[in-house]
C-alpha cells in the first residue's frame, strides 16, 4: 500500500487530503494512512477515534498518521492512542517534511507534532492537479477564522484567517482546466473574510470576478460555504456571470434573533433573508442551502419555530441541519443545556423541512433543460446543484439533459447534445 488519506467534515479537508496525499508521497513514505480529522463536533472527534482503531485492525503494519482539526485542538488525546504512530498539527499537514520517514519510531512524547496555531499568519498556495476521484475540483482560497461564535471550536484548530493571494488561485485553476476540469469549487473555513491580509486587500467578489476575467475556459465556477453578512459588493455584481452557479450555502445557523445574539453570529434573521432577497433578485433561478444547529443552549420551542420557518421564508432547500452538541472550551459549553432527544427531534423536523422544499425544487424543474456535470456512476449535477440520474453518460462529461422525472436522488433525464 502507498499512502490512503480517510478525510472527515468538509471541502476544505477534502482538497486539503489531496494535497497532503501528494506531500507525504513526495517525501518518500508508503504503506501509510492519514486520518484527516474534524472537530466541528464531539461525534466528529469520536468517528474519528473509531476510524483509528479501525484502521490498525485491518492494516496492522501500516503506519498511521493522524492530522486535521481534531488532531489540533485534541493532540494528547490523539497521540495516547497506541494505533497512532504521528500526529500532525493543522499547520504543519500540509509540508513534504513532516511526512518523511526519519519522523516516525519516536517516543510518545515526540510522535505529537503540533504547534501553535494562532501564530500561524501565511497560506502557501498549494497547486494540485486535480481532485482524486472527483470531477469537480476544490481551491482552498481561504484559512482560519477571526470570528468567535460561541458554540464553535474552529478557530483553535484552524489559527486566524489568512487568505492565498488571487494570482496563485487564478494559477492553480488555469492548471486544473488544462487537465479537464470543468467545475472549480472555491473553499475555506470563512472564504467570505478573503483577502484583508493581502495587499490591496481584495475581497471574494474581487477574487470571483478576477477568476472568471482570467480563466475564460473555465465553464462552472461554485463558492461554498458563505456568512452572507459579509458578502461584498462585487460578489454581488459576479453573480450575473452565468459561469458563476446560482447555488448559495448559508453559514446561517439559526433563525431565531436571540439565539444568534447567543451564538455571537454578526447578523439577525432580517439581515439573511435581506442577502437572500438581493441576490434573488440579481439572480433568478439562485438557490441556497444553510446549516442550522438544532437545540443550540436556551432554545425555546419558540425561538426553534423561528428557525423553521426561516427555511420557509427563504425558500431553503438544501438543509444541513444537526443536533447541538457542546465542544468543551466554548463559552455555550457552559451555557443552559437542552435536552438531547429535543435537540435530535428538532433536527429532524428541519431537514423535514428541507427534504419538502428540494422535492418542490425539483418538481419544478421536470420538463426542463439543465446543464449537468456528470460526476460518476451515472450521476451528475445541475447548475442548481441539483443530483440527476442520467443512464450512459461518462464522467466528466457537461451534458444539456432533458428533464424527464424524479429519481431517488432528485431528478432522471435524457441527455440532449454536449454542452457548449
Amino acid at each position: 500500500m502507498a499512502v490512503e488519506t480517510l478525510t472527515f467534515g468538509c471541502r476544505l479537508n477534502a482538497y486539503e487530503g489531496e494535497v497532503m496525499k501528494a506531500e507525504a508521497e513526495k517525501a518518500g513514505l508508503d504503506n501509510a494512512i492519514i486520518i484527516n480529522t474534524c472537530a466541528v463536533t464531539a461525534e466528529a472527534v469520536r468517528q474519528a477515534k473509531q476510524a483509528v482503531r479501525k484502521a490498525r485492525r485491518d492494516n496492522p503494519e501500516a503506519r498511521i498518521i493522524v492530522t486535521g482539526c481534531a488532531a489540533q485542538t485534541e493532540a494528547r488525546s490523539f497521540g495516547d492512542m497506541d494505533e497512532v504512530d504521528l500526529v500532525i498539527g493543522n499547520a504543519d499537514k500540509l509540508k513534504a517534511e513532516s511526512y518523511k520517514p526519519m519522523v516516525f519510531g519516536t517516543p510518545l512524547n515526540d510522535k505529537v507534532q503540533v504547534n501553535d496555531i494562532m501564530s500561524v499568519r501565511e497560506t502557501a498556495g498549494h497547486l494540485i492537479e486535480g481532485m482524486d476521484g472527483r470531477t469537480r475540483a476544490f481551491v482552498q482560497v481561504q484559512n482560519g477564522c477571526d470570528h468567535r461564535c460561541t458554540f464553535c471550536i474552529i478557530p483553535y484548530g484552524r489559527g486566524p484567517s489568512r487568505s492565498v493571494p488571487m494570482g496563485l488561485v487564478v494559477e492553480q485553476i488555469k492548471k486544473l482546466v488544462a487537465n479537464g476540469y470543468s467545475e472549480v469549487v472555491l473553499t475555506g473555513v470563512d472564504i467570505t473574510s478573503y483577502g484583508p491580509d493581502l495587499p490591496g486587500a481584495p475581497t471574494l467578489g474581487k477574487l470571483t470576478q478576477s477568476i472568471l476575467k482570467h480563466v475564460p475556459d473555465l465553464p462552472r465556477l461554485r463558492i461554498s460555504s458563505i456568512d452572507s453578512i459579509e458578502a461584498d459588493p462585487a460578489l454581488y455584481e459576479a453573480v450575473s456571470d452565468r459561469r458563476l452557479m446560482p447555488h448559495l450555502h448559508l453559514s446561517l445557523q439559526s433563525g431565531d434573533d436571540m439565539i444568534l445574539k447567543r451564538m455571537k453570529r454578526r447578523h439577525l434573521r432580517d439581515d439573511a433573508l435581506a442577502v437572500v432577497d438581493k441576490l434573488r433578485a440579481l439572480r433568478p433561478d439562485m438557490v441556497f442551502g444553510a446549516d442550522i444547529i438544532a437545540g443550540f443552549p436556551t432554545e425555546t420551542d419558540e425561538m426553534f419555530e423561528n428557525s423553521l420557518r426561516f427555511i420557509l421564508e427563504a425558500n431553503l432547500t438544501y438543509i444541513h441541519a444537526f443536533p447541538y452538541s457542546p465542544r468543551p472550551g466554548t463559552p455555550a459549553a457552559r451555557m443552559p443545556q437542552v435536552n438531547k432527544a429535543v435537540a435530535r427531534k428538532r433536527a429532524g423536523r428541519l431537514r423535514e423541512a428541507g427534504e419538502t422544499q428540494f422535492r418542490a425544487l425539483c418538481n419544478s424543474r421536470i420538463g426542463q433543460t439543465e446543464s449537468v456535470l456528470v460526476e460518476r456512476n451515472g450521476l451528475g449535477r445541475t447548475e442548481q446543484f441539483i443530483p440527476v440520474r442520467i443512464a450512459g453518460a461518462e464522467a466528466g462529461q457537461l451534458l444539456d439533459v432533458r428533464i424527464s422525472g424524479l429519481s431517488d436522488d432528485g431528478l432522471a433525464g435524457t441527455p440532449r447534445q454536449a454542452a457548449a
